[in-house]
């Protein structure tokens, strides 16, 4: 089980380099990074901070949402919270020398943060330990009203990155935080994480199960 943790936190960093890549191509990072995003833009706190006060916005609508029926295992999620925004920030911070210029190069980085950002999220989900906020609230719509969990997930990057678009819009009178690049890691990430599956999906469950055998 240590191996897990280790592998999700391992998986928690890459995810993190992938966010701060795609967002530092300047245009348009995920959905789920989107609405802390435009506001770090506007106010003087970090990305990593109002991810953290955005993740735990989240979770208070999953206890809405769910109200007795809320699992204790997404409890995890106040722990692990704290760690991912400390993540982006470093991650950020690791990055500063990433600002592209011409259109081609901003593309690069936005398509090398969706590679970088779908290699972390396959780890996440082959560790298997705790989901992060944005796929708990996914979870707790698709548990509460029997939708299928894929296709809430693409109704809540839409409603994200759509509240990220009105938040711009209200704070600086323009589209900002918000374009093709938020759509583009939308459809790309998940696409990618699957193709990681596909590719050593077996092997990393078998380091793990094999791990769990030498030490039963």
């Amino acid at each position: 089980m240590v191996r897990r943790y280790v592998l999700f936190l391992f998986g928690l960093y890459v995810n993190s380099l992938g966010i701060a890549l795609t967002t530092r191509a300047n245009l348009g990072t995920s959905p789920i990074t989107s609405v802390p995003y435009v506001l770090s833009i506007r106010f003087p706190l970090s990305l990593g901070m109002f991810t953290l006060f955005f993740s735990l916005l989240l979770i208070a609508i999953q206890l809405i949402i769910l109200g007795k029926r809320f699992p204790k295992q997404f409890l995890l999620q106040l722990p692990v919270i704290p760690i991912f925004s400390l993540f982006i920030d470093l991650s950020m911070a690791l990055f500063w020398f990433v600002d592209p210029q011409t259109y081609p190069a901003k593309v690069c980085s936005l398509l090398l943060g969706c590679l970088v950002l779908g290699f972390g999220v396959f780890i996440e989900v082959a560790a298997n330990v705790v989901m992060l906020p944005g796929e708990c609230t996914v979870k707790a719509i698709s548990t509460r009203w029997n939708t299928n969990f894929g296709k809430t997930k693409v109704a809540v990057d839409v409603t994200m990155a759509a509240t990220a678009a009105v938040l711009g819009l209200l704070l600086f009178h323009t589209l900002t935080g918000v374009r093709e690049g938020t759509f583009i890691s939308a459809l790309l990430v998940g696409t990618i994480a699957r193709l990681f599956g596909k590719l050593i999906g077996e092997p990393v469950q078998g380091m793990l199960k094999s791990r769990q055998l030498s030490q039963a």
